[in-house]
This record gives structure tokens, C-alpha cells and sequence, in this order.
């Protein structure tokens, strides 16, 4: 992945986490005095020429151009957006792995995501649609113990039933944990006001 990839936390001027923007787009902003980059270490902002400036001697990864280097910021603030970004959460794969936990709604084994399958509640075969209350993730084991039956039939049950995930609507920004230190005390408060299902 290039570093003009990677992810940057972008926060409305309120400091709430808004967005997740790729760095090639944070410096987009960040020129056009849009944004502001916050120093992860103390949160001090910075607009694109003292950033620009403070990176010449600070630690970290780089963008380098013909005549600097600008150190890769990991959050910026926008100077005028206030509002929320409001997504609807996309049925795909990935979003019924990351709802399930990439864990197994029968045994509950947590695996990677390339030894886990998708399992139809209600079997194809037997008139179930992919819908959000249909869909779940199982092991491979799991699910040929399953085939074509419903759980019941198969002496199995679910951990949890399935639906719709409710991540934060407020701000559209799914909790990510571990991509960087400087993100938590943002994403906390995404984290404990989730809304969660029974």
C-alpha cells in the first residue's frame, strides 16, 4: 500500500471522528486550508505550512516531494464541516464478518477471516433469501455439520440472532481499534455510545 493510502482520522470542528479519509485526500484538505492536522502526541493543530515546517525534524513516515518531506499525518480536524456523516452500512462480506466478530454464530471459535464461511440460516434450498437476518458466519466445520437444515434440525443454535448492524449512525465512523494509539480517544466515544442489539 502507498503511503498516500493509508488511512487518516479526519474529525469534524467539534473533535468528533467523522470520517476516515486516505492521506492522499487529508493532504488535499490540508493545502487547501480545509483541515488542520492534530499532532498525535499533545493534539495541537497545524495548518499545511507549519506542518510541513514541524515535519523537517520529527520522527515518523514521510511524503517526500522536490524540496521537503512531510511527516504522514494520522488525524486531521476540518476548520468548517460541523455536521455527521451518515452512511448506510453496506451488505457485503466483509460487513457480516466484522458484525459477526470473524467469529462463528454456532461454536463460537474466533478464526481468520479465510477459514470462516457464510452460512444461510434458512438453507437457499428451502426458500431463505441473503438478507441481514439470514446471513451468518460459521466455520467450515460448523456448516457442513448444518447442510441443509435449520438449526434446530441440526441440534445447533446461534450465539447471537442475526440483523442489520448498528454502528455508530451519528457519525457513520466504525469503531477501528489498533490502527493507531492517537485514534482511541476519539473512536472511544463512537465505541460507548454504539447502540446495541438484544
Amino acid at each position: 500500500m502507498s503511503g498516500l493510502d493509508r488511512a487518516v482520522l479526519v474529525l469534524n470542528r467539534s473533535w468528533v471522528a467523522v470520517n476516515v479519509a486516505s492521506v492522499r485526500r487529508a493532504m488535499s484538505l490540508l493545502y487547501r486550508g480545509l483541515a488542520q492536522v492534530v499532532h498525535p502526541a499533545d493534539f495541537s493543530t497545524y495548518d499545511f505550512s507549519s506542518w510541513t515546517e514541524a515535519s523537517q525534524h520529527a520522527r515518523g513516515d514521510y511524503i517526500r516531494t522536490l524540496h521537503y518531506k512531510i511527516r504522514i499525518p494520522e488525524i486531521i480536524i476540518l476548520t468548517r464541516y460541523s455536521g455527521f456523516v451518515k452512511r448506510k452500512v453496506a451488505f457485503n462480506r466483509r460487513t457480516i464478518f466484522e458484525r459477526d466478530g470473524y467469529r462463528c454464530q454456532y461454536c463460537g471459535a474466533k478464526m481468520p477471516m479465510d477459514d470462516l464461511t457464510l452460512d444461510h440460516v434458512t438453507p437457499r434450498s428451502r426458500g431463505g433469501h441473503s438478507t441481514w437476518d439470514n446471513i451468518v458466519v460459521a466455520c467450515v466445520g460448523c456448516n457442513t455439520r448444518k447442510a441443509n437444515k435449520l438449526p434446530q434440525e441440526a441440534g445447533m443454535s446461534l450465539l447471537k440472532k442475526p440483523g442489520r448492524p448498528k454502528w455508530p449512525a451519528h457519525s457513520g465512523v466504525r469503531v477501528v481499534r489498533g490502527l493507531y494509539a492517537s485514534w482511541e480517544r476519539f473512536l472511544s466515544q463512537a465505541y460507548w455510545d454504539t447502540e446495541l442489539s438484544e
